[in-house]
């Protein structure tokens, strides 16, 4: 199920959501360039989060910065549809200055609750994910019954289809849980992959702050 778009008009222009992309874009071209000088490894390890570096108080700056990298052009593409989708909603709800701190604190939140389940991983932990998670998360709380256009993959079949919010991205959340409780037993140092505890932690994040930083 790949959402396309909402039918959930907002009264502002998103212009925080618009800039995130912007920027999210502008540093993943700017990896690109990087990876063609054979100097993108040194940027990831020294912006990108690393678990078993923070625990030891090294390089508190990548909660923040790793918020804003990517590891590649897919990972980037699902991460910037789903801020395009829902992020101009929870902006028009919250205000432009108060919609980036909810951003970043959602995004801090994802990162915690990555380094508690994995606190000595040596692999960089990157992407916008966490943050954009907690947007999800805000928007099921405040638009459960918003419809949601998909397209829906089952094999050969591909179908057009429009749902609630609450079931597009309940099922959502729910994937992210189950494929994070099966990680479990593969957590170690040298593990990589997806964060899920990443996305856990930022939409729980949202779903519980969406109230504090509305208008």
């Amino acid at each position: 199920m790949f959402p396309v778009k909402d039918d959930n008009p907002t009264k502002s222009t998103p212009l925080i959501t618009y800039s995130l992309i912007f920027l999210n874009v502008t540093i993943f071209i700017y990896e690109i360039v990087l990876e063609s000088q054979n100097k993108l490894e040194g940027f990831i390890y020294t912006f990108a989060l690393i678990p078993g570096d923070i625990i030891q108080g090294y390089g508190l700056y990548a909660l923040l910065t790793s918020i804003f990298l990517h590891a590649g052009f897919v990972h980037l593409l699902g991460n910037m549809l789903y801020l395009h989708i829902f992020g101009d909603n929870i902006e028009d709800l919250m205000g432009k200055k108060r919609f980036v701190v909810f951003y970043i604190v959602c995004g801090l939140a994802a990162s915690l609750l990555q380094i508690y389940v994995n606190p000595y991983s040596k692999v960089p932990n990157l992407g916008a994910s966490g943050a954009i998670a907690g947007i999800l998360g805000a928007y099921l709380v405040t638009f459960p019954r918003a419809r949601v256009h998909c397209i829906l993959t089952l094999g050969y079949f591909i179908r057009w289809v429009t749902l609630p919010a609450i079931f597009v991205l309940g099922m959502w959340f729910v994937l992210q849980l189950f494929s994070g409780v099966g990680s479990l037993s593969y957590i170690s140092e040298d593990a990589g992959g997806v964060a899920y505890f990443a996305h856990i932690g930022g939409f729980v994040a949202g779903m519980l702050l969406v109230k504090i930083f509305r208008k």
